[in-house]
This record gives C-alpha cells, structure tokens and sequence, in this order.
C-alpha cells in the first residue's frame, strides 16, 4: 500500500471513529437526560385497602428518597380505606396491611385509573402491595 492510500485510510478511520464517538456522546446524553427525568418528575397513585380486621397501614407517602422512602402509618383504620399520594422519580408505590384476619383482605396501587399492583390474603400481609414506578421505562 502507498503512502497516499495509508494516509487516506487513516483519514477515514479517524473520521469513522470521530462520528462512532459524537454518536456515543448523543446517546449517552440522552440516557442521561432520561434518568434526570426519571428522577424528578411526579406521579400520583391512589392505594386501596379492603378488609375486616385491619390494624394498620403502611404506605409510602411521597417524601424521602427512592430508596429511603418517608412510610407514613395509620392505626385502626376503616375500610375500606383509600389514600391518594404524590411521589416522585423512580420510588415505588407501596401499601402494606396488617390484619388480624386476612382472608378478605385486599390491597391494591392505582395509577391513572389502572390497577397496577393488587394481592389479596395472605399474599397482602406478607408483601403488601409494592410496585414499580410507573415513570420508569
């Protein structure tokens, strides 16, 4: 090979590496525009609790962080019992019952009218009803 052509093929290298990089740069950008997104914007959810014999409920109420999130606590509340809350970023929704009788019990998170975590039973003691963010994705 010529020094002419090495000298080209190297220009186009480095050219093809320039644009590699600027479309890395664009993309690692935008991901990183995403995760601020993420991280700062709100949403409201709306928690559900049905049942006899409830005790108490644990939610996350809004503030804290998403993985320190502030749990807030009611004591012998009547059911059935809604509370609607804002939370921001990626926190995850979360209600927990405790019932001294669990087999009518029922939990359940909404988020724009949709039901996106429900559990009834043993299953609502044990876990409660603890979703996913629904801004992530």
């Amino acid at each position: 090979m010529n020094r002419t052509a090495r000298t080209v093929v190297s220009a186009l290298a480095v050219a093809g590496l320039a644009l590699g990089l600027g479309a890395c740069s664009e993309a690692a950008e935008k991901a990183a525009d995403q995760v601020d997104k993420s991280v700062s914007e709100t949403y409201e959810v709306t928690y559900e609790v049905s049942g006899k014999g409830v005790e108490s409920i644990d939610y996350h109420a809004g503030d804290g962080t998403a993985m320190a999130p502030r749990v807030e606590s009611e004591k012998k509340p009547t059911t059935p019992w809604t509370k609607t809350v804002k939370l921001k970023g990626i926190m995850p929704p979360a209600v927990m019952p405790i019932s001294l009788t669990p087999a009518d019990l029922t939990c359940k998170v909404i988020y724009q009218g949709k039901v996106i975590k429900e559990a009834k039973g043993e299953q609502a003691v044990a876990g409660g009803c603890v979703a996913v963010s629904p801004i992530v994705g």
